[in-house]
């Protein structure tokens, strides 16, 4: 098991280099200067050409690239007598002649636009899009279970052909066109009878300049996010339900005459919810990237909202940080589901 655990671990850090490496080649490549893009289109050449240096973008490709894997490297070799050292959270772990092997804190260096620290830049945006994320798939977990096994327990009934119907259309929509009619619907229309704000973070600045909470402005992005993956755990719910209720142990107990509800939740919906479960840790990963343009309809500053406007300025350290801590987030809920199929069957390990 400790062996198939490291395996898997391995493999997500390879990923997660890949990425790096992917993202940073079409980033650099990329007909764009940041350095001139931080002076506008009027700056001299000559402070443009500084700011090129200042940055390192005057290296080769492999160059900035080695450099950058060396910034976020928790474990590297280094000299502490070097200028760029003093840059890092760093301990020493043993000294290696004129160098030392080191363990130090991720350096994620700072934005080209606003000098601040990137690790900062996310600090401040990545628990609002976990706390959106979360919303989005409790609300859509909930919901889909529900709408399943209705539609499982009054098979071909209309109530099962409706959720069908709503399931397809609902992941048919692409989540930022469900943030947009949203937000006109409930937001600009209705938005004097829902009290729902058409645009707005969690996070808000009251008359006083104090930073207030706004749950509200939670409910319109939460229901664009999880729309798509109510329609997916309603039809994974309903087909799973499908295959238990033709147990021989669901039809045993219809026999004996236990009680029709505690039947179908305490025996039926629990053995149907595996698939389900499997879906719903997937589905959270992949609200964090979805949220990117979701936030950006409803200005929610978070993650996302961050991510593109970074992209629009070119301003490649938060770029890279965003996507460094998607790719992490995906790889790890990825590992942890393939232990957990490890743990509910072991033959897996075998395979």
């Amino acid at each position: 098991m400790l062996r198939y655990v490291l395996k898997r671990l391995v493999a997500g850090f390879a990923v997660i280099i890949a990425i790096i490496m992917l993202v940073t080649t079409i980033i650099f490549l990329a007909p764009v200067d940041p350095a001139q893009l931080t002076f506008g289109q009027r700056a001299e050449t000559g402070a443009v050409a500084a700011k090129r240096k200042a940055l390192g973008l005057d290296q080769p490709l492999h160059i900035q690239m080695a450099y950058y894997l060396r910034d976020i490297s928790p474990i590297n070799i280094i000299s502490t007598a070097a200028a760029d050292v003093l840059r890092y959270q760093y301990i020493n772990l043993v000294p290696l002649g004129q160098n030392y092997l080191i363990l130090k804190k991720p350096y994620l260096r700072e934005s080209y636009q606003t000098g601040r620290s990137v690790s900062t830049i996310l600090a401040e945006a990545i628990p609002k899009t976990i706390l959106l994320a979360l919303f989005a798939i409790v609300l859509a977990s909930f919901l889909g279970i529900f709408l399943g096994v209705i539609a499982a327990v009054y098979k071909n009934s209309f109530n099962d052909n409706l959720a069908v119907v709503c399931s397809v259309i609902g992941y048919s929509l692409p989540s930022y066109v469900t943030a947009i009619l949203l937000a006109l619907i409930f937001g600009y229309y209705l938005g004097d009878w829902t009290g729902l704000n058409v645009q707005g973070s969690i996070i808000e600045l009251n008359d006083f300049g104090d930073p207030v909470y706004v749950f509200k402005n939670l409910l319109l992005p939460g229901i664009a996010l999880g729309i798509r993956p109510v329609a997916i755990i309603t039809l994974l719910t309903r087909s799973s339900m499908l295959d238990v209720l033709q147990m021989d142990y669901m039809r045993t107990g219809k026999a004996k005459g236990l009680q029709k509800t505690n039947l179908l939740f305490k025996h039926g919906v629990r053995n149907a919810l595996n698939p389900v479960a499997t879906a719903i840790t997937g589905w959270f990963a992949a609200l964090l990237a979805g949220a990117f343009f979701v936030e950006n309809v409803f200005n929610f500053k978070g993650l996302g909202e961050v991510t593109v406007t970074a992209l629009i300025h070119f301003d490649i350290p938060v770029v890279m940080g965003a996507v460094i801590f998607t790719a992490i987030t995906f790889v790890l809920i990825n590992v942890l589901v393939d232990i957990l199929y490890a743990l509910l069957d072991p033959r897996t390990v075998l395979v």
